[in-house]
């Protein structure tokens, strides 16, 4: 498997994420036919995986966490869809 950047090609999704949310950085990569949104604010990082033809694969899940975060399935929150699923760590505040 194979993560390629493609966010040049999503500027208006890259744009309206930046200005509307906490986000201060987003990223937009294609695995196949799987689109990986990457989003990083002060507090948490997000990933959204859609397939618009089928449903994500959990060892496509287990690759971009690995790639992206380094996390694994127990570090994240998982909130699957029927063709997407969102992946949710929320930061460690320091004390």
């Amino acid at each position: 498997m194979k993560l390629i950047d493609v966010t040049n090609s999503h500027s208006d999704l890259v744009r309206e994420q930046l200005s509307n949310t906490d986000a201060y950085m987003v990223k937009v990569f294609s695995l196949g036919q799987t689109t990986v949104i990457y989003t990083v604010a002060p507090t948490h990082e997000d990933i959204i995986m859609l397939n618009r033809n089928r449903r994500v694969k959990q060892n496509e899940i287990t690759f971009v966490l690995n790639k992206l975060m380094e996390l694994t399935m127990d570090d994240v929150e998982v909130m699957p869809g029927h063709n997407f699923v969102e992946l949710s760590y929320i930061k460690k505040q320091p004390i």
